[in-house]
């Protein structure tokens, strides 16, 4: 929405507003509208209403904080009678903000539905006034036009629909410089509410002294504000933007000649709705209505330009229109410099030396030392070496004689040969051949075709000589037949998985750690394999619908039988307590009942297990899943595998549960 559209919506939505206040109820005389369009310089504009007995009624602006050109509104209830709008600007050119490139603003006085004050010219210069009479409104005249609001020409102060309405509206961004911009489009799309923030201002800073604003956006009452004390404070509430929202100022009677202080302001993000700065300074006023439209924006999106691909070097990730900047290699990009780079598309800078061309290599005939640039096979290489060709080294290649040359000396070259003839440079071909070899023919490695010992004898050393056994031996080269085979498993005798048949470690070994492997219990450690009588339990334990209290007599019988807690408190738990009750005096050793012969053993176990008298047993696995279950046994043998598990024996309405370990 452009600013003139938004000024049009706004002096529409001002005329509905004009038309239907006019006739209603106003304490002291009659409705009146101020209408400011402000221009770029919205902080320069002010105004006065003045009385019959140049008595000023009431003041607006400077407007501080509006933005976009935003319609300013206030609606006054003065008695009816003759009065002066005096407007100023600070500046001296009226609102004429087309002098710099803006636009122009203007102002309106509004009555019974009328304008009664217009602008002559933009650029009033420092200030301009205008008289105007204030009478009782007539009734309004029907008003033609459009009344269906999905067109174009539907006009909101419409009575009476005559059928003028022409153009569907077609909803999208209708800003040509947006991002989003369609062309088809005749309509924005507006955001339809948004938060705005009531702010209150006091040049004094000493509050409001009793004035206060009520706040009406059609029927929706949003609350009555005032400012307690300081200079400013803030309210939010969320608004629409289908009706104007309408700020009532009510002047108490101890505010009254302090009301000059107090302003007001109504804004979202994207708007400024109403900017009421203060001035309302007439005790002749009992309140002030300002209205305006709130906005809360479209879905225009502005053009951000930049490079839009994600693979560049400059890639902006906050642009969404490619501006044809995008580099994908930074260098210097001029080629008669040494830093030139043939790939790079953006030049860094970085050119720095210019190109000198030559033989860079020191060593050769034609070496440049300003060179920095070789040109491809320019350097003639110098090479030294014998140039006569009746030596022995002459070197074809040489073209610079360095002294170097060698007479032809005829010989056996071969130093492996018997007759090797270390001042010969040419063979003749009468070398003899050494065979060296271990001559000894009781060695390892003897050698039956050398005819020159080398020391390289080696003794016959017995062994395992399978790298693949468990007793090879690296010294030995003849095996013996004594290879043992590798028996993985665990070695440590302290462990509690140790194998006395392994002979190598692989690791496995499980070391004991003894504590509390009572998941029920305070110090309960998950690591824990080997349980002792450690645990202990700060707390009850809840089964059914009783309720056990810790006490020495409830910590013994979950340490007997900690099913008692963990699973099911029954006969058996009831027994023990009450034989501790009873004149136990506490907690015991699990002696008695392995005297009472109901503790298994052997613990750990090969599987069987054996009582010293007839119980009745039920074994769980680690998971609490019954495997093994028999009634009035001795013994019992088991072939659920190893591991840990729980044995809960039964016996005289005394029960234990105990773990053991299947080896």
């Amino acid at each position: 929405m452009n600013a003139f559209t938004k000024f049009l919506y706004a002096f529409i939505m001002v005329l509905v507003f004009t038309l239907s206040t006019a006739f209603a109820q106003c304490p002291n005389g009659t409705y009146v509208n101020i209408v400011i369009n402000p221009d770029q310089f919205p902080q320069e504009t002010s105004w006065a209403i003045i009385g019959a007995y140049e008595d000023t009624i009431v003041t607006g602006g400077p407007y501080t904080d509006i933005i976009d050109y935003s319609p300013q509104l206030t609606q006054l209830c003065i008695p009816n009678g003759d009065y002066t709008f005096n407007i100023f600007d600070t500046y001296g050119d009226g609102v004429a903000g087309s002098l710099w490139g803006g636009q122009d603003g203007s102002y309106y006085v509004m009555h019974c539905g009328d304008t009664i004050v217009q602008p002559d010219s933009a650029n009033f210069g420092f200030s301009t006034f205008h008289g105007f009479t204030l009478e009782d409104c007539a009734p309004p005249p029907p008003v033609f036009g459009c009344m269906d609001e999905s067109f174009v020409e539907f006009l909101p102060i419409a009575t009476l629909d005559t059928g003028m309405c022409y153009t569907p509206k077609l909803y999208g961004c209708t800003d040509e410089e947006a991002f989003n911009y369609d062309s088809i489009a005749n309509t924005d799309i507006l955001t339809d509410s948004c938060t705005h923030t009531l702010e209150l201002t006091d040049l004094a800073g000493n509050g409001w002294a009793g004035a206060f604003l009520q706040v009406f956006q059609g029927n929706n009452f949003l609350g009555i504000f005032t400012l307690e004390d300081g200079f400013d404070t803030t309210f939010t509430f969320n608004l629409s933007i289908s009706e104007p929202i309408e700020v009532k100022f009510n002047i108490t009677q101890q505010s009254q000649f302090t009301s000059v202080q107090c302003g007001y302001s109504v804004y979202s993000e994207e708007h400024v709705a109403i900017d009421a700065p203060g001035g309302f300074a007439s005790p002749l006023l009992p309140f002030v209505i300002v209205q305006g439209m709130p906005y809360c924006g479209n879905n225009c999106i502005e053009k951000i330009y930049g490079c839009i691909d994600d693979t560049a070097l400059n890639y902006n990730d906050g642009a969404n229109t490619d501006d044809e900047s995008c580099y994908y290699v930074e260098g210097c990009t001029n080629p008669i410099y040494i830093e030139y780079n043939e790939d790079a598309d953006f030049d860094n800078e970085t050119c720095a030396t210019l190109i000198v061309l030559g033989c860079m290599d020191s060593t050769a005939l034609n070496y440049n030392p300003e060179a920095n640039t070789e040109i491809e096979g320019s350097c003639v290489e110098v090479v030294e070496g014998c140039t006569d060709n009746t030596m022995f080294n002459f070197n074809v290649n040489a073209n610079l004689d360095n002294g170097s040359c060698i007479s032809y000396m005829y010989g056996c070259i071969d130093v492996t040969a018997l007759n090797y003839d270390s001042l010969a440079n040419t063979d003749d071909g009468t070398c003899i051949a050494y065979v060296w070899g271990c001559t000894d023919g009781t060695a390892f490695n003897y050698n039956s075709l050398a005819n020159s010992d080398d020391g390289s004898c080696i003794n016959v050393v017995f062994g395992c000589t399978d790298n693949t056994m468990w007793n090879y031996d690296l010294t030995a080269n003849t095996d013996n037949g004594s290879c043992i085979p590798f028996y993985y498993g665990c070695t440590d005798s302290t462990a509690i998985n140790y194998d006395d048949d392994a002979n190598s470690d692989n690791g496995s070994c499980i070391y004991p750690v003894p504590g509390c492997n009572d998941p029920s219990a305070i110090n309960y450690n998950p690591l824990v394999n080997v349980a002792d009588s450690s645990c202990y339990y700060s707390a009850g334990c809840y089964s059914g619908d009783v309720y056990y209290i810790p006490d020495a007599c409830f910590e013994w019988v979950i340490g007997v039988d900690p099913y008692c807690c963990n699973t099911t408190w029954d006969d058996g738990c009831d027994g023990l307590y009450a034989y501790c009750a009873d004149g136990w005096t506490g907690p015991t050793d699990i002696a008695m009942f392995e005297r009472m012969g109901i503790i298994p053993y052997p613990n750990p176990s090969n599987g069987l297990i054996s009582f010293n008298s007839e119980v009745d047993v039920k074994i769980y696995d680690e998971l609490g899943r019954l495997v093994y279950e028999a009634n009035k046994v001795l013994d019992i043998e088991l072939d659920t595998g190893k591991g840990f598990y729980l044995v809960k024996i039964s016996k005289d309405n005394l029960s234990i549960t105990n773990k053991i370990i299947i080896k």
